[in-house]
């Protein structure tokens, strides 16, 4: 089997799972009785996670060289992590049980860029390709579990005996998970570096450079402005009483532009600078969630902000890893990756997620939430154009 079709089956499979749980987490934890406020806390537990667990794999990752062995141990004990969930109704044990999924999840990514990274050889066109494949397989998994949604909600309104959304919820991700775990035992390890190659090196200095604390600090804010986004959405269109198979279509709507942004991403480096790109992805983010707090009872307008989602993530994903790539020296990559996920997604989609739950108040506040959003979005815009020039 080609090396392509090795990772790529892998990305399909780990971004299957965020088809599944980024949308639709929020649908299952309503149906098991919690209120907005629990969601968020429970959103933010998950996130929290990311702060540390990246950073302590990628420790791991950079003295060992083992990615792969990585690899396969996050996809394995996230699998039984989310098995738990059969079991399980009350806050904590959920929470717990969710808090170790993602744990032993975010070891993944981080190893697999950098193991793809190197095995395309820093190729950024290859990788698009590769990377485009998980993109794929959200669609897949947010359009497909939207109609499950919809064909529970609609079997349950005659028959009270038939199961839940939840369990099916349960069973697509363990089904997944199951799949990305055989799909990391295919691929084949990289030769091993040498010990001057796998030396680690301090990053501190990296990180208190002036061009990465802006970066930083903007990031964080702009991960702040996606909570109600990533906690709530998929509730909020059901709300408006869009069916399940609208609302995969509408979240799939913003992969398919993602796509396109991986596709052409090359192009778009060519042509702007690396801090123009930046800035833009976080202007048209906050355009993005002023729209969804104005006019979100507009099919078509929901659809154009949906289209945003290609700067709002698939730019700001390409060119933050662009930053990091020349930022940080080969033996800091781990390190460097584990402190952009630990930090911006960590520490900004806690943020997010905790302050999105408790301005949510059951949907009475979604306007609100939305706005909160745009302005941070919108503050990080500013302190992105003080980026250096110099960062091309």
């Amino acid at each position: 089997m080609p090396l392509f079709t090795r990772l790529s089956s892998s990305y399909f499979f780990y971004f299957a799972i965020l088809g599944l749980i980024s949308p639709y987490l929020s649908v299952f934890l309503d149906g098991k009785g919690f209120n907005s406020l629990e969601l968020g806390e429970i959103f933010a537990i998950l996130t929290a996670t990311k702060i540390v667990a990246p950073s302590l794999w990628a420790i791991l990752a950079d003295k060992t060289g083992q990615q792969l062995l990585i690899i396969r141990l996050g996809a394995l004990f996230a699998l039984i992590s989310f098995v738990m969930l059969f079991w399980l109704d009350s806050y904590w044990p959920i929470s717990f049980s969710l808090a170790l999924f993602s744990l032993f999840w975010t070891a993944i990514l981080p190893q697999l860029e950098v193991f793809t990274l190197n095995s395309v050889r820093h190729s950024s066109k290859i990788y698009a390709r590769i990377r485009l494949w998980g993109s794929v397989g959200f669609i897949a998994l947010a359009v497909f579990a939207g109609q499950v949604m919809e064909y529970y909600e609609n079997i349950s309104l005659s028959n009270t005996y038939v199961p839940s959304f939840t369990s099916a919820f349960v069973v697509m991700g363990c089904f997944i998970l199951f799949c990305l775990l055989l799909s990391t035992l295919i691929i084949k390890p990289q030769r091993v570096a040498s010990k001057a190659q796998t030396k680690a090196l301090q990053i501190k200095n990296k990180l208190l450079t002036s061009r990465f604390i802006i970066f930083f600090v903007a990031g964080v804010l702009l991960q702040i402005s996606f909570g109600p986004y990533y906690g709530f959405f998929a509730l909020f269109l059901r709300d408006l009483s869009y069916s399940g198979f609208t609302v995969g279509l509408l979240i799939s709507l913003g992969v398919v532009a993602e796509i396109l942004v991986f596709i052409f991403a090359s192009s778009f480096f060519k042509h702007f600078s690396l801090k123009a790109l930046l800035v833009f992805s976080f202007a048209a983010t906050a355009f993005r969630w002023f729209l969804v707090a104005s006019y979100a009872e507009s099919i078509w307008l929901l659809g154009f902000t949906q289209l945003l989602h290609a700067a709002s993530f698939a730019l700001f994903h390409s060119a933050s890893m662009l930053f990091i790539s020349s930022h940080f020296t080969p033996c800091q990559q781990s390190r460097g990756q584990a402190v952009y996920l630990g930090g911006v997604y960590g520490v900004g989609g806690a943020i997010g997620a905790y302050v999105a739950g408790v301005l949510w108040l059951d949907g009475v506040g979604a306007s609100t939430a939305f706005l909160t959003a745009s302005a941070a979005a919108l503050l990080a815009t500013f302190i992105m154009l003080f980026l250096p020039k110099h960062v091309t």
